[in-house]
C-alpha cells in the first residue's frame, strides 16, 4: 500500500469518527510525507493543525494506523512541506479495487450555505428508526416556512442527524436556488457571537443570519450555558420566524433535557415539529450497509455484512468505520477478508458491551450528559440539580451491571444501601410515566453503548 493509500484509508475512518467542520477544519491539505523506520511524517498546512492533531487526534490516528499497518509506531506532523499536486490522481471505475479517494468526497461542501453535496435523501437509508424524521424533512422541502417550523430533530451520536439537516438544506436548494441557506455546526455560531462582539461587527453578524431563508443548526445543546450566544439566537429564530423562514436544529437530546437552556428559547425549540431517530433495527443497518458498500463500488459477502449488522447496533458512523476497515485489508492484501479474518479485524470495533462498560463509564456519561463534574455527582451535595443525575446513575448502575445495592452506595461518596435502593425505585417508577426521562436514559445508554 502506498503513503497516499495509507492515508486516505485512515482520512476515510476518520470521517465518521470526528464532525465534517472539524475534519474540513484540520485534516484537509494533509498528506504522509515520509516513512521511514517505524515513523510516519504527516505534512499539515500550518500551526494550527499541528497543535491540534498533536494535542487532540493524535492517538485516534495512531490507533487508526496501527489497525492498517502494524509496522508503524510514532507519529510526526511538520508545517511548511512542499505542496502535493492539486489535482488527485485519476479515479478507476468503480469496482472491487477503487481506492478511497471514493470516501474523501465529503470534502466537497459549499462555500456560501456550508452543505455537502454528498448529503442527499438518495442515499439516506430510511426505516423505522427514523421515518417520522425523514417524512417531515420531505415535507418541509416541498413548503419550507410553511409546514413544521421550526424543525427539532434529536437523537444519539452516529444516527443520521447530521446528513438529515444537510439533505434538507441541499434538496431546498436544488428546488428553491433563489433562497439564501446556511448550515453550521452550533460551535461556529458561537465563534461567531464572540468574533463580532471582539470586533464590534454585531450588526454584519445579525444581518448575515437575519436575512436568511433557511437556517439550520447542528449539534444545538452545545449552546447550553453560553448566554450571549442564547440571547442572540433568540431574537434571530424572532425575526425569522415572523418573516416566514425555515428554522431547523438537531440536538443529542430533546429540548427539555438540555441543561443551562434559557426558558424563552427551549419554549421556541418546542413550538414546532420535534422528531426523534432512535437506534435502528438489523434490517435497517442491513440496508446501510449494504447502501454504504455500492457508494464505495466494492463488494462483501453476505456472512460478513450480517455478521457486521448483528455486532455494531448503535451507531451508523461505526458500521462506516468497519467497512472502512475491511476495505484498507483489502486494499492491502489484494484479497478479500474470509468471515474469520473479518472478526480478528474488526475485533477492537465489536466488543462485549458488558466488557467495556464499567461503574466509572456510566458515571463520566451521565456527568456529561447533565453537564456536571464526576466529583459533583459523587460528592454528598443535595443540590436538585445534582440529586436527580445521580439517581439515574445509581439506577443504570443496576439495571446496566447489575451492581448490589451497597457497592452502588459506596460508588457515590460512602451513601447508605437504602438511598441507592430508594434511587433506582424513584426512577424505574418514573420511567413508566415520562417518556421525558425514558428519552433521556436511551440517550446516556446510547453514550455509554457507543464507546
Amino acid at each position: 500500500m502506498s503513503n497516499e493509500e495509507l492515508w486516505q484509508a485512515v482520512l476515510a475512518q476518520l470521517q465518521f469518527q470526528i464532525s465534517p467542520a472539524n475534519f474540513a477544519t484540520w485534516l484537509k491539505n494533509t498528506y504522509i510525507l515520509s516513512k521511514r523506520d517505524g515513523q510516519l511524517l504527516i505534512s499539515v498546512p500550518n500551526n494550527f493543525s499541528k497543535e491540534w492533531l498533536e494535542n487532540k487526534y493524535n492517538k485516534l490516528i495512531f490507533h487508526l494506523i496501527r489497525g492498517i499497518d502494524s509496522e508503524i509506531r510514532e507519529l510526526q506532523y511538520t508545517v511548511g512541506a512542499p505542496a502535493q499536486p492539486k489535482q488527485p490522481p485519476a479515479r478507476p471505475a468503480p469496482s472491487v479495487s477503487a481506492d478511497s479517494q471514493l470516501e474523501l468526497e465529503e470534502l466537497k461542501v459549499d462555500r456560501s450555505t456550508n452543505l455537502n453535496s454528498k448529503y442527499t435523501f438518495d442515499a439516506f437509508v430510511v426505516g423505522p428508526f427514523n421515518e417520522l424524521a425523514h417524512a417531515a424533512s420531505l415535507a418541509i422541502c416541498k413548503s419550507p416556512g410553511c409546514v413544521y417550523n421550526p424543525f427539532f430533530v434529536y437523537g444519539g451520536v452516529g444516527l443520521g442527524k447530521t446528513h438529515l439537516l444537510q439533505a434538507i438544506g441541499t434538496q431546498i436548494g436544488k428546488d428553491f436556488p433563489e433562497k439564501r441557506i446556511r448550515y453550521m455546526s452550533s460551535e461556529r455560531f458561537t465563534t461567531g457571537v464572540v468574533s463580532a462582539i471582539r470586533n464590534h461587527t454585531m450588526d454584519n453578524f445579525r444581518s448575515l443570519y437575519r436575512d436568511l431563508d433557511i437556517l439550520i443548526i447542528d449539534d444545538i445543546q452545545f449552546l447550553a450555558g453560553k448566554d450571549k450566544t442564547q440571547e442572540e439566537l433568540f431574537h434571530t429564530f424572532n425575526v425569522l420566524y415572523e418573516r416566514g423562514k425555515q428554522i431547523i436544529f438537531s440536538s443529542d437530546r430533546p429540548p427539555k433535557s438540555i441543561p443551562a437552556l434559557e426558558e424563552r428559547l427551549r419554549s421556541r425549540f418546542e413550538g414546532g415539529m420535534i422528531a426523534d431517530i432512535s437506534n435502528p433495527d438489523f434490517e435497517s443497518r442491513l440496508a446501510i450497509l449494504k447502501t454504504k458498500i455500492a457508494e464505495h463500488g466494492m463488494t462483501l459477502p453476505d456472512d460478513i455484512c450480517d455478521y457486521v449488522a448483528a455486532h455494531i447496533q448503535r451507531n451508523i458512523r461505526e458500521l462506516e468505520g468497519a467497512l472502512n476497515r475491511l476495505f484498507a485489508s483489502y486494499r492491502l492484501n489484494k484479497k478479500m477478508p474470509t468471515l474469520q479474518e473479518a472478526r480478528a479485524l474488526l475485533h477492537s470495533v465489536i466488543q462485549n458491551p458488558n466488557k467495556v462498560v464499567s461503574h466509572k463509564k456510566i458515571i463520566q456519561m451521565v456527568a456529561e450528559f447533565y453537564d456536571l463534574k464526576e466529583k459533583e455527582l459523587c460528592a454528598l451535595s443535595r443540590k436538585k440539580e445534582v440529586v436527580r443525575p445521580r439517581q439515574i446513575a445509581m439506577y443504570l448502575l443496576r439495571e446496566e451491571l447489575k451492581n448490589s445495592y451497597p457497592l452502588i452506595g459506596k460508588r457515590f461518596g460512602g451513601k447508605d444501601h437504602t438511598t441507592a435502593i430508594y434511587a433506582c425505585e424513584k426512577i424505574g417508577k418514573e420511567l413508566q410515566e415520562s417518556e421525558i426521562l425514558l428519552d433521556e436514559i436511551n440517550l446516556i445508554k446510547q453514550r455509554i453503548y457507543s464507546g
